[in-house]
């Protein structure tokens, strides 16, 4: 077991094919063999916990108390609803894409419209007693219901044998999440109604604001980062998450809140300086998670552990690895900030050094008529980059459903190889913000 990268590699074995290189004559993919499994993430526990120095336990048992009370809470609410109104199986919600049902790209004018708030009136019926929303909702549809669940139908569309994804006891899943935009989304959008509205009118909508930053601020844990779900739902779900930019996109509220900026004019000062304190705090965690490698950093994981920030996996085909895209965004934070010092500069460095090593020219993932999406050659486009690279040797992985790990994009199967984002250009944009970024600090 390799414990800086989480999966097994098959020993006693040579890979076939080429050493991949990075270079505009890049053949990448031309080795095949299944080069390790990936495994699952650890959840975060007492007995884990108890592995900690003596100093640092308390306050990580502090933290998985606050959460087991919160989950009960949050469960107790739901069943007592129920009972009251006489349902014996809660109503599932009718599924969407919260963060397309709830508009944040409209006029200001318009978040003090009859329309705009008929919408907050629904996003605020499903926020959980803890603070948060679930995921995959369609937030425009209709107010929820009482002994309606706070979470659709998350479970996965194709689940396996100890699948990493498997639906958790009691079917609670997803309550109260950062993935895919959830809970910040809802918090931005109800800024905008409370900055075009009435002091009457948002009143409610404070309200719940307000709580859902206090959900911020409970989810945090005590290293700073946040994990994918909270209450904590176990597995993966309980990794720091920069997977779909979770952790940048409430940092980047934060920040907001934080400064008055936008439509956050309206948070309280004490508010607003704990909002500070958790972007402080956030902002130590990704420098302190950045992975290191021959005593070199490079760039992030989708997701470290909550207490050694070592890479870990998330669902079966998501491994242990150095990621372009979310680093992109982690890096494009970075350089956001005013007045950087120097671990901040070195991070930046180092990520930008790392981007530039790990780029495929003359190639393009593309739809193959009759074949699918394949790599293929394309003189003169690019730079790309893979979506996972093998920590240690800075080339291409790729997952599958069954857990294998692959050097070879064709090896896996159909459906992961045509349902994936295994390769992006989101890179370029750093690289382009960077040389900006490095002229402005000489001056």
């Amino acid at each position: 077991m390799n414990q800086a990268t989480g999966f097994c590699f098959f020993r006693g074995r040579c890979l076939r094919g080429i050493v991949l290189a990075f270079a505009s004559s890049f053949a990448p993919l031309l080795s095949a063999a299944i080069i390790g499994t990936n495994t699952p993430a650890p959840s975060l526990t007492r007995e884990r916990i108890a592995t900690l120095p003596a100093a640092q336990q308390a306050v990580w048992k502090k933290y998985l108390k606050r959460s087991e009370r919160q989950r009960q809470a949050d469960q107790d609410f739901l069943q007592t609803e129920m009972r009251d109104h006489g349902i014996k199986t809660p109503v599932v919600p009718r599924a969407g894409f919260s963060a397309r049902s709830i508009p944040l790209n409209q006029p200001a004018a318009w978040y003090g419209s009859h329309e705009a708030m008929r919408i907050a009136g629904m996003v605020v019926s499903f926020q959980t007693p803890a603070g948060g929303w679930s995921k995959n909702l369609n937030l425009a549809a209709q107010p929820r219901a009482p002994g309606e669940s706070f979470a659709p139908d998350n479970n996965s569309r194709y689940p396996g044998k100890n699948d990493f994804d498997a639906t958790p006891a009691g079917h609670w899943d997803y309550v109260g999440t950062f993935d895919n935009d959830a809970t910040v989304t809802e918090l931005h959008f109800l800024a905008k109604v409370i900055a075009a509205g009435g002091t009457g009118q948002v009143k409610p909508f404070r309200g719940s604001f307000l709580r859902g930053l206090d959900y911020i601020f409970a989810a945090q844990y005590p290293n700073g980062g946040w994990p994918q779900v909270w209450p904590l739902q176990g597995g993966y779900h309980d990794a720091i998450t920069y997977n779909d930019d979770a952790m940048i996109n409430i940092l980047n509220l934060l920040r907001e809140v934080a400064t008055g900026t936008n439509e956050c004019a309206f948070v309280p000062g004490k508010t607003r300086r704990l909002s500070a304190a958790s972007l402080q705090r956030g902002l130590a965690c990704i420098l302190a998670s950045q992975i290191i490698e021959d005593g070199r950093r490079t760039v992030w994981c989708q997701q470290h552990d909550a207490l050694t920030l070592q890479p870990v996996s998330a669902r079966n085909y998501e491994m242990p690895s150095e990621v372009s895209s979310e680093s992109t965004h982690i890096m494009m934070f970075l350089m956001a900030q005013p007045h950087p010092g120097p671990e901040i500069i070195q991070s930046v460095n180092a990520a930008a050094a790392w981007f530039e090593k790990a780029q495929i020219r003359d190639m393009a993932f593309k739809l193959v008529p009759g074949e699918g999406r394949h790599l293929v050659s394309a003189p003169g486009q690019g730079p790309i980059w893979a979506r996972y690279y093998q920590i240690g040797t800075d080339r291409p992985i790729f997952g599958d459903r069954d857990k294998t790990i692959h050097d070879n994009l064709t090896e896996i199967s159909n459906e992961r190889r045509n349902g994936y984002a295994w390769f992006n250009e989101a890179p370029q944009q750093a690289l382009a913000r960077y040389a900006e970024w490095k002229e402005h600090l000489s001056e």
